[in-house]
């Protein structure tokens, strides 16, 4: 019988963190994944560069039944101390934009980054291990893998969530927790691209290729960021990020031109330049094929002089404040992440334990704390794999 202070399962960007600060410890440490290589999640992010943090990463960029969860993790250990190790291995990266950093190479670096560490903490790693059961033995666990049973101090469930199921994601740390009477936030896809009715689809499509920087909102949710007009719809790291805060059956509110109001500024040009066309005008201001669309889907291909402000209030709002409302979203299949998860109030917010299973921790994804698009997941599982690390 195989004995180890900690089991971890699941060699993604938390299991190999915890993993590695376990092993610094001088905690005897088994890795394991039913995959057969590790970190599969990491080496396809940022476009195969891998956003590997955000130096804005605060708990405001996080979502959760109980937001204030994760602000211990995320203390600390912060994407400072994540670019530190980084630059320890002499990874170069760069920003790209609202503060998400990328490997300058390949998001490779990063995976051998962290199996550097994990072998100078003397990890051990089994992949392509399956793990049939988890049972607890006295004050620890015993733990029957596809490799033999292994008995443990501790277990750290970093499995992860549903998303992107052909990287094998799995639902293994809900069946766990549910195993253990753990309660399991209702699950949902998050930064997940949405869908629309083939109407809509089809008014869109001589659209497909314009790009935008745009404001879009759910509630009081609001992103700044790019908005992409594709065969599917309306696309782009906006739409992702308010995919997180959309619920089905509501509408999102979408701004074309943040920053300018479209009728102030139609308004006024009747009488400056009242030959001028309507789509024209619109075009100062947007790309000239979607002023030309937007302006025949309102009916308004004449001069300024000739149209009513009633009219051009009236394509403001279009421009403004456009209306739209998906028919849902692609799931799991092309979700970055995983919304819900393990209920927050089961954890100990600075180790990461179940509270009434000692020696059991939940961390990454597979937690009720999900990020924003750009690097806020990743960093993430660095903090609660980090925290679970200096406890197990």
């Amino acid at each position: 019988m195989r004995r180890v202070d900690c089991l971890i399962i699941g060699a993604g960007a938390a299991g190999m963190m915890c993993a590695a600060e376990a092993g610094k410890r001088g905690r005897s440490v088994l890795l394991v994944d039913h995959a057969s290589a590790p970190g599969e999640k990491i080496r396809i992010s940022g476009g195969g560069r891998c956003n590997f943090t955000n130096l804005r990463a605060a708990p405001e960029n996080f979502l959760s039944n109980n937001p204030r969860f994760c602000i211990s993790a995320l203390r600390r250990y912060t994407q400072r101390d994540f670019i530190a190790l980084v630059e320890k291995h002499t990874i170069a990266y760069h920003e790209k934009t609202l503060g998400q950093l990328f490997c300058d190479s390949s998001a490779k670096a990063i995976i051998d980054m962290l199996l550097a560490e994990l072998a100078e903490a003397g990890v051990r790693m089994e992949l392509s291990a399956r793990v049939d059961g988890i049972e607890r033995q006295g004050e620890g666990f015993r733990a029957t893998l596809s490799s033999g049973p292994v008995e443990t101090a501790s277990v750290v469930i970093a499995t992860g969530g549903k998303s992107i199921p052909k990287m094998g994601a799995t639902g293994f740390a809900y069946s766990t927790a549910e195993q253990f009477g753990i309660n399991v936030i209702e699950t949902r896809p998050g930064l997940v691209p949405l869908t629309y009715d083939a109407a809509m689809l089809e008014r869109l499509k001589p659209l497909s290729g314009i790009s935008v920087d745009a404001v879009v909102a759910s509630g009081k949710t609001r992103f700044a960021e790019g908005l992409l007009f594709t065969h599917r719809g309306v696309s782009g790291p906006s739409i992702l990020q308010i995919s997180s805060y959309w619920r089905e059956n509501g509408e999102i509110i979408v701004d074309l031109a943040p920053g300018t109001a479209i009728e102030d500024r139609l308004i006024a040009g009747k009488s400056s330049n009242g030959k001028q066309a309507v789509q024209t005008a619109l075009a100062e201001h947007l790309p000239k094929r979607l002023a030309v669309a937007i302006t025949e889907e309102v009916s308004l291909a004449r001069p300024l002089g000739d149209t009513s402000d009633k009219a051009l209030r009236q394509l403001g709002e279009r421009v403004n404040r456009w209306r739209v409302k998906p028919s849902g979203s692609e799931g799991y299949r092309t979700a970055e992440v995983t919304l819900g998860g393990i209920d927050t109030a089961a954890l100990n917010q600075k180790t990461m334990e179940v509270k009434a299973q000692p020696g059991l921790y939940f961390i990454g994804e597979a937690v009720d704390v999900t990020g924003w698009l750009g690097g806020y997941n990743f960093q993430w599982a660095w903090s609660s794999g980090w925290s679970a690390g200096q406890a197990v």
